[in-house]
């Protein structure tokens, strides 16, 4: 029998975000594993806040909301508020009930400088960690480190000489205007961007476009490939090998020895003493050219260790690419080096929730 189409609507529904989401859902493990994260930064939240006067926002809300960000790869903040006055997964995830009003968007703009002030994306992203570590997903021994540009939030119109005179908009449209960079030489060291000083011209390799980029690296534990650190860098050619040994000196064990995986491009005879200095074997792949030699000689590469450390050490791309594509980050939507950072560990955390989640799926 055909149904009617009927367009009187209920007076009256009883109904709760909590009805609406599955209840296999892999979002739930998510949410739970965020929600005993964040109760740990309760007394930070605490700090960042008057006693007296209007209520904000919860920072809590504003945090959980960053994580479906990159989690749904929503494309700007404001896009989310719009979603979430009808998307009821969005508002049980933030514990929003069905007629309580959708925030602005400047809320998210208002509160990013207190949230970085306190570093809180940090502080939300080792806690993450640290709830990996007690759940003993995390190797304390072999790690993998590894570096991938980031496009910034400015175009190469905006890349102009450093104390030039100030051009006048040509009359064809001042909003976007025609530039030509044919024949002219642009460099770091003369130029900068008028959008963002904070990024530099870099490209990945030899014959590959330049962009206005920042350096993104992170380091890799081996046995289930979590991230350990994620750290947002100046895009130039040293980036790479001392953020890398910025991140052993901060989560690496005082005591005992242990594993770094890498590619080629960190096979520099500077690096590979710095590692052994801390006590830090570099399982790193020889770069052995016509014209120089490798740093890693067959006292590394004659163990066994060495050779899974290099099949292993491949897996650090699988993070970059999800927060490429899933997260969204292979361009920051924010200008500047520290907002940058902060929608890293957003990223970063994410993934590590979603990696926790499944590996505990089978001990739940």
């Amino acid at each position: 029998m055909r149904g009617e189409n009927t367009k009187q609507n209920s007076m009256l529904c009883l109904m709760s975000p909590e009805d609406v989401v599955p209840t296999d859902h892999p979002i739930r493990s998510i949410k739970k594993l965020a929600d005993a994260a964040l109760s740990k930064l309760s007394p930070i939240f605490d700090a960042m806040y008057a006693s007296v006067g209007r209520p904000s926002i919860p920072p809590e809300r504003l945090l959980k909301a960053q994580l479906l960000l990159v989690l749904y790869t929503v494309r700007s903040e404001r896009q989310f508020c719009e979603q979430l006055s009808y998307n009821l997964l969005f508002r049980w995830f933030l514990d929003m009930d069905m007629i309580e009003p959708a925030f602005d968007a400047t809320v998210f703009t208002k509160n990013r400088d207190r949230l970085m002030e306190h570093d809180v994306a940090g502080e939300f992203f080792r806690a993450v960690v640290d709830r990996a570590r007690v759940d003993r997903l995390m190797s304390s021994d072999h790690f993998t480190v590894d570096g991938t540009l980031i496009e910034a939030c400015a175009s190469l119109k905006s890349f102009k000489k450093k104390g030039g005179p100030k051009e006048e908009p040509p009359p064809d449209d001042p909003g976007n205007p025609s530039v030509d960079f044919h024949g002219e030489r642009r460099r770091n060291d003369t130029h900068a961007s008028k959008t963002d000083p904070e990024a530099k011209l870099a490209r990945k390799g030899n014959g590959k476009e330049a962009k206005l980029c920042f350096s993104a690296h992170a380091l890799m534990e081996n046995r289930n490939g979590l991230v350990v650190d994620f750290r947002v860098a100046e895009a130039n050619g040293r980036a790479e090998c001392e953020t890398a040994l910025a991140m052993l000196d901060a989560n690496k064990e005082k005591s005992g020895s242990v594993t770094l995986g890498a590619d080629k491009g960190y096979d520099t005879h500077a690096f590979v003493a710095e590692c052994r200095e801390m006590n830090v074997v570099p399982h790193i792949a020889q770069n052995i050219t016509e014209y120089r030699g490798s740093a890693i000689d067959t006292r590394t590469t004659r163990h066994q260790g060495y050779s899974i450390s290099q099949r292993i050490r491949k897996r650090v791309e699988e993070i970059f690419g999800w927060g490429k594509t899933v997260g969204n980050f292979r361009r920051t939507r924010y200008r500047g080096r520290a907002r940058t950072q902060l929608c890293a560990y957003f990223v970063a955390a994410a993934y590590n929730l979603v990696r926790i989640a499944r590996l505990t799926a089978g001990f739940a």
